[in-house]
């Protein structure tokens, strides 16, 4: 049987996936055959995986790390928000619907056989599962119905390595805290803490180090320097939009509205990484720059609730205008559904069913339906070849779809009328051909993205073997 190392944390956005990723690409590195795997995951940046459903986004990076195929088993559970207090539930990689929180939480155990299986599953065609936990693991007040932290690990007996986020601050009350008000069985399986994110010197934390362990009783790892090239992985939570750095300021300015609900929010990181591009979120209240060279609208779990932010923010008006100024938008899934005439939702499957009035850029009009379109395509546009994704849940057509953004295996995809074009391809900019063909020659062409992540992937393990004893680590770890 494999070997199984879960990692928590005390809170949520503490560096679990970039952890488990660094660790996934160092064990591989040592011939070790690892899997990555969250049992519940909360994200609207999701992938395609190899087997036709979707999961987190991390754990897709996760698998690139542990050079693997991404896997529905890897994240049997995900949970996309589509409001303030619901969320669709992908099991498996497939929709199962729409629940509210209350809901959902109060029945989420009956999905734990499930999880184990996917694990089981996994475990089969590996050395080392690598578990990556989800918030914050001392939320008792959910662990009787919990199948994401302390519910699996006791499912599996597999042992924890407890993380803390140094940056933050407070990061002693939180592990030391966390082992106060978790139950005597869970605390039992914490076999280790770690401290991540550290600035300065680390022997000014040595006493820090001494005193966790002695207080909880286990090693206390790390610390683990921050690491600075973070930003060039693609993120998971649109958290990670209020922390990734700005791109040097270049020539040509991408203007993206923050949509409250936004999703696949990677399709800009290659865009951020070219050193003659700058990027601004624009936040709601403030207007769309007139100065940007391009509007990119993006996708979104909820298009006919984000087009309403979207005009309550008063970006209608902005985009109308960049529009008249004869200078170019673009629309990417969801934001391809806002660029047309109407969107229509007879179902109600995102929300009240009902029609929304579109932009009306292009002359196409869209009908969600409850099958969701996942699939890998490779295509042409602006006579390059391009590698992306689908993830939507409509159909749209209309007289634009006449003069398409792009041709896939032949058949035409996405829509252009005039400085107007979209596309419900996720991932297009990450193939550097189409990248400098779109931006008009904007950069001297030496960026390879995609080498470009995994290039960071081994400066992360690298990072991680430096800091980490990963023989002890490994010690931890136990079939499970």
């Amino acid at each position: 049987m494999a070997k199984a190392l879960m990692f928590m944390g005390t809170g949520s956005d503490v560096g679990k996936s970039l952890i488990v990723a660094g660790l996934a690409r160092a064990y591989s590195n040592r011939g070790l055959r690892v899997a990555p795997f969250k049992p519940q995951n909360m994200s609207n940046n999701a992938a395609v995986t190899a087997d036709g459903g979707e999961i987190g986004r991390a754990q897709a990076l996760q698998a690139r790390a542990a050079r693997r195929e991404p896997l529905t088993a890897m994240n049997p559970v995900l949970l996309k928000p589509e409001h303030e207090s619901g969320a669709q539930l992908i099991v498996r990689g497939k929709r199962v619907g729409s629940f509210p929180a209350r809901e959902y939480w109060k029945q989420r155990g009956a999905l734990l056989p499930q999880v184990v299986a996917a694990y089981r599953e996994l475990a089969a065609d590996a050395d080392l599962v690598l578990i990556e936990g989800a918030g914050s693991a001392s939320e008792v007040n959910l662990r009787s119905t919990d199948i994401a932290n302390f519910g699996f690990a006791q499912a599996l007996q597999a042992p924890v390595v407890l993380i803390g986020d140094i940056d933050r601050g407070g990061v002693i009350a939180s592990l030391i805290g966390t082992f106060a008000v978790v139950d005597a069985a869970d605390r039992a399986l914490i076999r280790a803490t770690l401290i991540n994110r550290f600035r300065g010197d680390p022997a000014l934390f040595t006493e820090g180090r001494a005193l966790i362990a002695e207080r909880t009783g286990v090693p206390c790892l790390g610390p683990v320097p921050y690491f600075a090239n973070a930003s060039r992985l693609p993120a998971e939570d649109s958290l990670a939009l209020d922390t990734k750095p700005p791109a040097q300021a270049g020539s040509f300015l991408i203007a993206v509205p923050r949509l409250p609900r936004i999703a696949n929010f990677d399709d800009l990181d290659p865009l951020r990484a070219e050193p003659d591009v700058s990027i601004v979120i624009v936040e709601p209240g403030r207007p769309l720059p007139q100065e940007a060279n391009l509007i990119l609208i993006p996708g979104s779990k909820a298009t006919r609730a984000d087009l309403a932010a979207l005009r309550q923010a008063g970006w209608d008006i902005d985009i109308l205008a960049h529009h008249r100024a004869g200078k170019p938008v673009l629309g990417i899934c969801g934001g391809y559904q806002m660029l047309g005439k109407t969107i229509a939702d007879p179902d109600g499957i995102e929300g009240d069913p009902g029609t929304s009035e579109g932009l009306g850029l292009l002359d196409v009009h869209t009908v969600l339906e409850p099958t969701k379109v996942l699939q890998h395509v490779t295509a042409v546009a602006l006579g390059a070849p391009v590698r992306g994704y689908h993830m939507h849940m409509g159909v749209t057509a209309g007289p634009d779809t006449a003069h398409p953004f792009a041709t896939v295996d032949g058949h035409p995809e996405g829509a252009i009328s005039g400085n107007v074009g979209g596309t419900y391809m996720h991932g297009i900019f990450a193939s550097d051909k189409f990248r400098y063909a779109f931006l008009h020659g904007v950069g001297d062409g030496s960026l390879n993205y995609e080498a470009g992540v995994d290039t960071t992937l081994d400066a992360l393990a690298e990072h991680l073997e430096g800091h980490l004893d990963l023989g002890q680590l490994l010690t931890l770890a136990r079939e499970a």
